[in-house]
């Protein structure tokens, strides 16, 4: 079992930064993949950014590369999520998720078995 448990959310103009973070518990944190995903109102929840069991393999969605940065801490057991140059149309709630079953993450959101409760982010243009 995985508890996730996410933090750092609120509100920002266009054009500021915030960053979320994600803190775990249970399994070995290092031996997993960690994923961000986020849901806007009316839409699917769909894939921000992921990151490998080590840390060096980072997949992004086109709409937030070179804008967002995943990074993780395995002695901490924390995944953050620094986001920058937010824009309105990342008004969304963001979701921590962790798929125990691989160390290199897929961008599926049915892989990830675990997800914590969410963290409302709000852009204002």
């Amino acid at each position: 079992q995985v508890q996730l448990v996410e933090s750092g959310g609120g509100l920002v103009q266009a054009g500021g930064s915030l960053r979320l973070s994600c803190a775990a518990s249970g399994r070995t944190f290092s031996s997993y993949a960690m994923g961000w995903f986020r849901q806007a109102p009316g839409k699917e929840r769909e894939f921000v950014a992921a990151v490998g069991w080590s840390g060096f393999y980072t997949p992004y969605a086109d709409s937030v590369k070179g804008r967002f940065t995943i990074s993780r801490d395995n002695a901490k057991k924390t995944v953050d999520l620094q986001m920058n140059n937010l824009k309105p149309e990342d008004t969304a709630v963001y979701y921590c998720a962790a798929d125990t079953d691989r160390r290199l993450p897929l961008k599926t959101e049915r892989e990830y078995a675990y997800w914590g409760q969410g963290t409302q982010v709000t852009v204002s243009s």
